[in-house]
């Protein structure tokens, strides 16, 4: 098992020095383009949004405009930074609903302190399930872009799902402090 996860590890340190060599050799002309990206389809469409699976849809909106609006975006680098763009919007709206309800479940601890019933645990489980979440996230990405078997759509790949797993992890800590 531990020499399985070495042979992951090392496939994962080969995909990335390969990517970055692709980005050192690309033409000149790819290499000093940015991408065009914009947060603002993915906020507009989250706005719009009447349920979370409205929400859930719209990850990668930004991304796949980011992807279209250049032949920059189309190429592998490319597809992985426009990705890692929108990634970063989620990942913001992620952290920022993580520090909501751990506030609120620092409270709810703190209420409930002289409740018998009450086990005091809230933030820690909010803690724990979100370090493990991570763990999750990182394999299961790692799995998605390691069936390509080190192919250049190996990073896209891996883009994408951080892409998707970020946005959706983001729209349940949105949605998971019970309204009674």
């Amino acid at each position: 098992m531990r020499q399985a996860k070495n042979i992951r590890e090392r496939d994962m340190h080969i995909v990335k020095a390969l990517a970055a060599a692709a980005l050192l050799v690309a033409s000149p002309a790819l290499a000093d383009e940015d991408p065009v990206y914009s947060d603002d389809l993915v906020a507009e469409c989250v706005n719009l949004a009447e349920t979370e699976a409205d929400m859930r849809a719209c990850a990668g909106v930004s991304a796949e405009a980011c992807q279209n609006a250049s032949d920059y975006g189309s190429t592998t680098i490319g597809l992985q930074e426009c990705a890692a763009l929108e990634t970063k919007f989620w990942d913001e709206w992620l952290n920022r609903s993580y520090r909501e309800l751990l506030a609120r479940a620092k409270a709810a601890d703190a209420e409930a302190e002289n409740d018998p019933r009450a086990n005091g645990e809230l933030a820690e489980s909010l803690r724990d399930m979100q370090r493990i979440w991570i763990n999750f996230r990182d394999a299961t990405c790692e799995y998605e872009a390691n069936q390509y078997q080190g192919g250049t759509i190996a990073g896209p790949v891996y883009a994408g799902c951080l892409l998707r797993m970020t946005a959706d992890q983001a729209i349940y800590l949105d949605n998971s402090w019970p309204t009674y």
